[in-house]
């Protein structure tokens, strides 16, 4: 069952008479109350499927192997819809580059397929894609899909791009497939028992059909 957002549930309330307004306070009092509203949140920008999408990727979260090359990246976010609502049970299939830039194309390196828990979360871990050949940044590669939403194909960028030298806001354009900075995402290093690793949070927020 999808959760209600507060504007949401509040109005609903009014309409069944199970929400009851003080002396002098409207119900336009009532929706400004409490956490701001999410009712507002933009859809996820669209971002090209790429020529390397492969069907029936393995369900593991966990694409790095120990004897991996590259910087061990952590990314996790919540999926959403446009209201504001936790979309449990949403698919993500996400696929990505190697170190070196290159794609598996024989097996489903690099490849998953995630389901986002009650909470709307998920995660995974994998290394920082190096820069294929054919595109200008790094970039890993997502498909979203949850009941009575839009399919989503969209890309995740890292603000540490040396393409971006340190000002994506102004050098987003130098990959002519990224039409919007905001599937730029900061990263943040963290150390581990292993080495320094890079962390990014990135929310995906669905249209309705």
């Amino acid at each position: 069952m999808t959760e209600l957002g507060r504007r949401d549930l509040l109005l609903k309330c009014a309409a069944l008479g199970t929400l009851t307004l003080g002396p002098g306070v409207s119900l336009a009092d009532a929706l400004e109350w409490g956490a701001p509203d999410q009712s507002e949140r933009k859809p996820t920008p669209w971002d090209e499927l790429g020529p390397f999408y492969k069907k029936n990727a393995p369900h593991v979260a966990q694409m790095r192997l120990p004897s991996d090359p590259g910087l061990p990246l952590s990314v996790s976010g919540q999926v959403f819809d446009t209201h504001g609502n936790l979309l449990e049970g949403a698919t993500l299939e996400i696929w990505q580059a190697n170190d070196a830039g290159l794609y598996d194309l024989d097996g489903y390196r690099y490849r998953a397929a995630l389901l986002a828990d009650r909470a709307g979360k998920y995660a995974f871990e994998s290394v920082m894609p190096g820069h294929y050949p054919g595109r200008v940044c790094q970039h890993v590669h997502y498909l979203v899909r949850a009941a009575g939403c839009k399919p989503l194909t969209t890309q995740l960028y890292f603000a540490t791009d040396p393409v971006f030298a340190g000002d994506p806001q102004r050098n987003y354009t130098k990959d002519p497939l990224i039409d919007s900075v905001e599937l730029v995402r900061p990263v943040t290093i963290v150390r581990t028992p292993t080495g320094p690793a890079a962390a990014v949070a990135f929310e995906i927020v669905l249209e309705h059909l």
